[in-house]
């Protein structure tokens, strides 16, 4: 089973993660107002409970229960404060400036203090987790006194302060970082607190009210379970039989049925499904080196059937790769493509392939046979063969390696920088081939040294840019949806998959 991390957490890949753990909640749900229990269900569990190694997308919760990160995502898509009450730069956007509550303890009686942070912080950039490199742009963390850290960076990286929303920013005891249980007890200073005696690792994480938190106002509930469900199976059984009062849904296939049984489906659009054109530069299929060829795959496919045939209509087409919520995005530019295979075949033509071609691609069984299938039919009826290879569970490795030219996919829409960096930049990961383009590096020198506004109005341009020369070809921002039950409201974050454990509420 091939892995990757949570921030590609995408909807597909949230699918090949989930690990052969038995599902079914244990512990039915009060939500009724006044307290009680929240029940939850989740579709991975955490690797290890270790700050250091963590991961964030559908992991999230379980980590947020337990400790609190420097910077909270709300669901209105800002930034608030959170452990650190105040931020700043200097004018150079080289040095980042926190300062800390004064008033927060952790569960084992330790104080916050900015060394603590400082540590955390350290460790995380030294750590497993597969996010470490997001600090890897960082020299130095420092605590000149309690209630201060400052954050040193060797170039401005516009998506710090994001990053310390998430894994990056998560906060344990100074006193718990050197205990050799820290991967299975975690001590933070969160809203709940992991009861270790009811939790069964890789199936049910139990957890009580923190009864020292500092932010009583957030904790809507005495006990919080989160089990793991498995499979779709195992999420509609726990629905219909009220055995949670939330279920994170791995697909969109039984909607139907979840709301029949009287639950609400909570949506938000985070990730994009659609073909990645890797090698640009055609090294491995000097085919798509030629933006006419790039731009004919574009108009092959016919986005709406697409999205009607595999996600039931759940989502909305689109050929750009940057969120709705992103800076970078231009309504404009969700149908720049429209579907037009006589275009796609005068495009081929121009471009010296009116014979047709031939894309190698890897497929894989767990993203389901028939997205494979329309793929190659719609490819197909402009000339373009495809030949198939199941790497299996190197899926992942091989498409990094690189070993195919262009591929499915399914990625999440990361806000701007974190994108550029996560799909765009030459070093950037799901940039394989490393590919240039030499007004596509400035587009990103300008927005990773430039102020606010310049940040905004670059980024779209950048994105006009990279669809114009067809970098990509989406077919649809997939519907995530996230089940609750008649007794529970959620809001969803526009910036992850799963909703923060603050935002769940027992409906009145």
């Amino acid at each position: 089973m091939f892995r990757w991390k949570a921030t590609a957490a995408t909807i597909a890949i949230a699918a090949l993660v989930l690990t052969g753990c038995a599902g079914g909640a244990e512990d039915g749900g009060s939500g009724d107002g006044s307290g009680g229990t929240l029940t939850l269900g989740a579709i991975t569990p955490p690797t290890t409970f270790d700050p250091a190694g963590s991961e964030w997308g559908n992991r999230a919760p379980f980590y947020q229960a337990v400790f609190d990160t420097l910077l909270l995502a709300t669901p209105e898509g800002t930034i608030e404060p959170w452990l650190a009450t105040e931020w700043s730069y200097n004018d150079d956007n080289t040095v980042l400036t926190l300062t800390l509550r004064d008033d927060v303890t952790f569960s084992d009686g330790s104080a916050l203090t900015g060394q603590v942070v400082a540590d955390n912080l350290q460790r995380f950039k030294e750590g497993t987790s597969p996010d470490a490199n997001y600090f890897a742009g960082i020299t130095s963390f420092e605590a000149p006194d309690d209630t201060t850290v400052v954050i040193t960076l060797a170039a401005p990286d516009p998506a710090l302060l994001n990053y310390l929303t998430r894994d990056p920013g998560l906060v344990a005891s100074g006193e718990s970082l050197g205990n050799d249980n820290l991967a299975t007890d975690p001590i933070g200073s969160g809203p709940y607190i992991l009861d270790t005696a009811a939790t069964v690792t890789g199936t049910s994480y139990s957890y009580t009210k923190n009864p020292d938190y500092w932010n009583p106002d957030v904790q809507h509930y005495d006990k919080l379970v989160i089990n793991v469900l498995a499979d779709a199976t195992a999420s509609l059984n726990a629905i219909k039989a009220g055995e949670a009062n939330g279920v994170k849904l791995a697909s969109n296939d039984n909607l139907a049925e979840v709301e029949g049984a009287g639950w609400t489906v909570n949506a938000n659009e985070l990730d994009f499904q659609g073909m990645l054109l890797l090698d640009r530069a055609g090294t491995m299929n000097p085919a798509l080196a030629d933006v006419r060829v790039r731009q004919a795959l574009n108009y092959a496919f016919d986005r709406e059937g697409l999205l009607e045939a595999l996600q039931l209509g759940n989502g909305t087409v689109t050929t750009q790769v940057f969120p709705e919520s992103s800076a970078a995005y231009d309504p404009k530019l969700d149908d720049y493509y429209t579907y037009d295979p006589e275009k796609a075949k005068e495009l081929l033509e121009e471009a010296g392939y009116a014979s047709g071609l031939t894309l190698s691609m890897p497929s894989s069984t767990l993203l389901g046979a028939t997205t494979y299938t329309l793929i190659e039919q719609q490819l197909a009826d402009v000339g373009i063969a495809v030949e198939y290879t199941d790497p299996g569970n190197n899926f992942i490795a091989d498409l990094l390696a690189p070993k195919f030219p262009v591929s499915f996919m399914a990625l999440e829409q990361n806000p701007d920088w974190q994108l550029i960096q996560f799909m765009i930049a030459p070093s950037a990961i799901f940039n394989p081939f490393g590919y240039e383009d030499p007004k596509v590096d400035e587009f990103i020198q300008e927005i990773q040294f430039g102020d606010e506004a310049t940040q905004e109005s670059v980024a779209k341009e950048l994105n006009a840019y990279i669809v114009e020369q067809a970098w990509f070809a989406p077919f649809y921002r997939v519907q995530g949806s996230f089940a609750t039950d008649a007794s529970t409201t959620v809001e969803m974050l526009p910036t992850n998959a799963y909703p923060a454990i603050y935002d769940f509420t027992p409906k009145s």
